[in-house]
């Protein structure tokens, strides 16, 4: 792929919730998505990513432990925010959560977390390459021991992204972005 190949696909890449919910993502590719995640740079070595996929009923299964932390945590649960989150994973033919390993080092723990996101993205242009579409979700709640333990992370795992693939049936229009601003220092 050359840069021009490139640089479409990152301005192509759309955030979208316009998703077939009963078209599911096949475990093998979200296998390989999570893989290429695994590429980003990493200098220390210490392989920081951690990934769960959730597929049809464990898509529901996910957003009720993240009530059940949200709850424990003192979240009102009849608030339509609160109960939303217990169907909302369900938009998607597959959920994948991306965690990070901690690090007791504070250096190490913030450039695992950094690891991770890049990894992320690395998740996000694969999905789009493939015709996928997708949307990168923040947890509901970032200390939730509920939904780690779901997951099978460590407990003391950051979940970073809850990731939503699948087939799209919908375009979403780029959002314009503000110019560049680049300091250059001679």
């Amino acid at each position: 792929m050359d840069f021009e190949g490139f640089a479409t696909l990152v301005k192509t890449r759309r955030t979208s919730l316009l998703l077939d919910a009963e078209r599911p993502v096949p475990a093998a590719f979200v296998a390989e998505l999570c893989e290429l995640a695994t590429w980003a740079p990493n200098h220390k070595k210490t392989w920081p990513w951690r990934f769960a996929n959730f597929t049809g009923a464990g898509r529901n299964r996910i957003g009720e432990a993240y009530f059940d932390d949200l709850v424990a945590a003192g979240a009102d649960p009849r608030h339509p925010k609160v109960m939303k989150t217990k169907g909302k994973y369900a938009r998607a033919g597959a959920i994948v959560a991306v965690g990070s390993a901690r690090d007791f080092d504070e250096t190490l723990d913030a450039e695992n977390a950094y690891a991770v996101a890049a990894g992320i993205e690395h998740i996000l242009l694969g999905a789009t390459a493939a015709g996928l579409g997708s949307f990168w979700g923040s947890p509901p709640i970032l200390a939730a021991p509920t939904a780690t333990a779901l997951c099978g992370f460590e407990k003391d795992t950051k979940i970073l992204g809850l990731i939503y693939l699948g087939y799209s049936i919908g375009e979403m229009p780029a959002v314009e972005r503000p110019p560049v601003i680049i300091t250059t220092i001679e």
